[in-house]
């Protein structure tokens, strides 16, 4: 068993090696899972199997030695150094290998549900969200708010809330799913979504605006038209580059690009049914729908809500819109 668990963590230690190198593409859900399911076999087998050895082991010392004291003691002989005790600490304690496998299922268990049906913490990458969102926030997403998922396989099993107008939500990227991205949700299936001139529009309606002081971008040193914006319930914020054009370039031939239509002016598309429209609050700094098109339900991970951490920004902590 010792050679056996030696290669089973090698595998492990050389799958995150080769992700962490950029050798191969990981996918932390996946390895969380097998990691969950071998860890779970061994702490199984330490239970049922290898403890009850060892506890057998150290029984049968101690009536061996008990044995051997009744024996010297019809010899006369009463007085035996016979200390046990360490001997039989040493028989019930637990091998490298189990301390290396099933005393880790209990953390790793926790870890796996929590993040899989929960919670899962996300840092934001880039100031697309800006001024949502900050590069380098530290967000926890909602796993269960949109119904719950079985991990990797991503198979719904429960219906959550329905997905609003306004959410900020996670998601996995289009064209390559391994990776997450997070936008704001503009378009639920069989919206009409308009941007155009820089001006929002969903079903033939300019979403209302107010005007703010400019936003200061710490990221870019630059400051941005800064406006309110009313999207669904609450209202949120968004920022604007002047220096921009509003016609979108380099968009994808993406599946469902025939619902959309490019001009100089931008895009207007019709949502297609069980897909959604994204966008970024840094309207102008942003790739998302407009660019490579819309986002399945079966992508969706979950419900942005809370900024758990931003080291270089504690004031950065606490929940958005």
């Amino acid at each position: 068993m010792q050679f056996l668990t030696s290669l089973v963590l090698a595998a492990f230690v050389g799958y995150a090696g080769a992700w962490y190198t950029g050798f191969i593409e990981g996918n932390f859900a996946l390895l969380l899972l097998l990691a969950t399911v071998v860890t779970g076999i061994y702490w199984l087998a330490e239970r049922f199997v290898f403890l009850p050895q060892r506890q057998k082991a150290a029984a049968q010392l101690e009536a061996e030695t008990a044995q051997r004291r009744a024996d010297l003691a019809k010899m006369g002989i009463d007085k035996v150094d016979t200390d046990i005790k360490e001997a039989q600490e040493k028989l019930l304690m637990q091998p490298w290998w189990l301390d290396w496998t099933a005393g880790l299922f209990p953390v790793i268990v926790v870890v796996f549900i929590l993040r899989s049906f929960l919670f899962e913490p996300f840092k934001i990458p880039s100031g697309s969200m800006i001024p949502t969102l900050h590069i380098g926030d530290l967000i926890l997403v909602n796993k269960f708010h949109y119904g719950v998922r079985l991990p990797v396989a991503n198979i719904k099993l429960t219906d959550g809330t329905p997905v609003q107008r306004g959410d900020v939500m996670v998601f996995r990227y289009p064209p390559k799913p391994t990776v997450d991205y997070i936008k704001r949700v503009v378009g639920v299936p069989g919206d009409e979504v308009a941007y155009l001139n820089k001006k929002l529009t969903i079903n033939g309606k300019e979403l209302p605006t107010q005007a703010l002081p400019d936003f200061f971008d710490e990221s870019t040193m630059r400051y941005f038209k800064h406006r309110s914006e009313t999207l669904g319930a609450k209202p949120h914020q968004t920022i604007l580059d002047d220096d921009r054009p509003a016609f979108i370039p380099g968009a994808d031939q993406f599946p469902g690009r025939e619902n959309c239509n490019y001009t100089v002016e931008g895009v207007t598309c019709k949502v297609p049914t069980g897909h959604y429209f994204m966008m970024g609050d840094n309207r102008d700094n942003s790739l998302d729908s407009r660019y490579w098109g819309f986002v399945p339900d079966a992508n969706i991970v979950g419900k942005a809500f809370f900024v758990w951490m931003n080291f270089g920004n504690l004031k950065r902590i606490g929940a958005f819109d």
